[in-house]
This record gives structure tokens, C-alpha cells and sequence, in this order.
């Protein structure tokens, strides 16, 4: 079991690999494989099996990225970002530490 900064929704741009430079959304988090799966990136070819309702395809799916070819991104910098925590009222509270300002609501 992996622990990441990151959480599902946040923004991210992609640090390596055939997609490097590309921004998007966490879609769905892998945490036994330590892997993320980020909307419109990393998009492979899968071949569907036909079946009685629907005839077999060809469809563009998401494939996971591993959580280290990942950093979270700071819309408003347009830069990559490092996450950083603070405790306030005894909750813990994740902040970019670029701009100090909170990720979550």
C-alpha cells in the first residue's frame, strides 16, 4: 500500500514518458499498483470482445500511470507544485507550497 499526496480530482501534469508536458484531471487512483489514471492521457488502443447485444470494437482507453511520473499542478502559476500539510483547529490541511494557498475546501 502506497501513501500519495495526490487524491482523485486534483490536477496534475505528467513529469515522463510518451505524454510528458500533458495536464489533467485524476480520473480513478490505483493504490496496490501505486498507480493513478489521468483523463485524456496515456490512451491505448482495446480491442473489445463481441458479444450478443453489441458487435466487437476497437475502442481509446486510459491506461494507469505509475504515481512518480506525476506532480500535482498550480493552475494559477502554471507551473508543477509540491504539496505540503498544516494542521489548523486539529485538521490536516493540504497546501501548495508555491502560492501557500489550500487544495482542498
Amino acid at each position: 500500500m502506497f501513501k500519495s499526496k495526490l487524491k482523485k480530482g486534483d490536477f496534475v501534469i505528467i513529469l515522463s514518458g510518451k505524454d510528458k508536458g500533458k495536464t489533467g484531471k485524476i480520473l480513478k487512483m490505483i493504490p496496490l499498483k501505486s498507480a493513478v489514471v489521468i483523463e485524456n492521457c496515456n490512451i491505448q488502443k482495446k480491442h473489445q470482445k463481441p458479444s450478443k447485444e453489441n458487435p466487437g470494437k476497437i475502442i481509446d482507453k486510459e491506461m494507469p500511470l505509475h504515481v512518480s511520473n506525476v506532480a500535482l499542478y498550480n493552475t494559477s502559476l502554471n507551473k508543477k507544485d509540491k504539496i505540503k500539510f498544516k494542521i489548523e483547529n486539529g485538521k490536516k490541511i493540504r497546501m501548495s507550497s508555491l502560492s501557500n494557498e489550500t487544495i482542498d475546501l
